[in-house]
């Protein structure tokens, strides 16, 4: 059959490979050589077989009567086109692996490995890197090893400097505390962990708002110490380390909500029981002026900030009515309290 197929390296035929076809082999394999250098930083003690292989290998912890495991995946949304028009990738590294591993940590998980799938128009080493270094340092911020990935090259699906990106955490909880609502009581108070901006939700209406007004990514608005792109680029707070050694020092919490698309309304019930709601009291803290430049800048109702944003709140914890989580976590604010309902978050504004 071989001898029969025809040989086209005469000069007048057109020569394709699949370099050609816009798709480089060669500078793939290099490009996975160099991760696989860096990855050495997220090395963790369970990694059995890591970067280069057809898939990972990690060895459960010992120690755990029954351990359950627990999954999270989730990308970085438009906030990429901001990260690639101002040409700055690691900070949305960092935002890939923060929207899983804060996801874990919810259901009380420890994050134990990450995962992550890049697909581009065209391989731009310098941008690739910048983002594993990203989600490398978001890996060392959650204590959790970088085990493997994917870069796809697909020409004609993405432009030639676009990329995607997504991301796929596993960890691991004792069967005996996992959090599912169950433990959740009416009366529970609600305490929140600031964000540390934006994170990683709401940029459509971001991206709209700052092309609406004129503005562009390296203006600096009056009173501002960082333009619009670091402002917005800042990566979203990892709570992974904190949160785990509150647990281990005693904090009994009832349930956990991160603060993700959908905002308030959205997310805080997800940590609830059967027959309840949450009352929140919105002068428990300031919202950070990010969020009063947006609604100023887009005239957006106070109801829709808090249906699309986080508001200067990352995470939620529930807890006891007589448990002060600001002893064990300093920078913890109240915002309300777990009252009989249907799911509903009940104070938010209404205009």
């Amino acid at each position: 059959m071989l001898s029969r197929l025809k040989s086209y390296q005469d000069k007048d035929s057109e020569i394709l490979d699949y370099r050609s076809a816009g798709v480089d082999t060669d500078l793939g394999r290099s490009l996975v050589k160099g991760i696989a250098h860096r990855v050495q930083r997220a090395k963790q003690p369970g990694v059995l077989a890591g970067i280069g292989g057809f898939a990972g290998l990690f060895a459960l912890p010992g120690g755990m009567k029954n351990p359950v495991l627990v999954a999270g995946t989730d990308g970085v949304g438009t906030k990429l086109m901001i990260a690639q028009a101002c040409q700055q990738h690691t900070s949305v590294g960092i935002d890939l692996v923060a929207m899983c591993v804060n996801d874990v940590l919810t259901v009380g998980g420890k994050p134990l490995f990450f995962l992550d799938y890049l697909a581009t128009g065209k391989l731009q080493p310098d941008s690739v890197l910048q983002v594993i270094d990203g989600i490398i340092a978001g890996c060392e911020q959650a204590d959790c090893a970088l085990l493997g990935g994917e870069t796809a090259e697909m020409p004609g699906f993405y432009g030639a400097e676009t990329y995607d990106l997504a991301g796929f955490c596993v960890g691991v909880v004792e069967q005996s505390a996992i959090l599912d609502g169950s433990q959740v009581q009416v009366g529970d108070r609600v305490w929140g962990l600031p964000s540390s901006g934006v994170h990683s939700n709401g940029f459509s209406l971001v991206r709209r708002i700052v092309a609406a007004g004129g503005w562009r990514w390296q203006d600096v608005p009056t009173g501002w110490t960082t333009d619009l792109a670091e402002t917005f680029l800042t990566p979203t707070r990892i709570y992974v380390k904190e949160v785990l050694a509150a647990l281990a020092a005693g904090l009994p919490v009832h349930g956990m909500a991160h603060i993700t698309g959908g905002g308030w309304p959205e997310n805080l019930p997800r940590c609830l029981g059967s027959g309840q709601s949450i009352q929140v009291d919105l002068r428990g803290w300031r919202i950070p002026p990010i969020f009063a430049w947006l609604q100023t800048q887009g005239q957006v109702s106070l109801r829709e900030m808090f249906r699309t944003f986080n508001m200067g709140m990352g995470l939620a914890l529930i807890v006891p009515p007589d448990v002060v989580v600001s002893l064990f976590l300093p920078d913890a604010f109240v915002v309300g309290e777990v009252v009989a309902g249907s799911g509903e978050v009940v104070g938010l504004p209404d205009d």
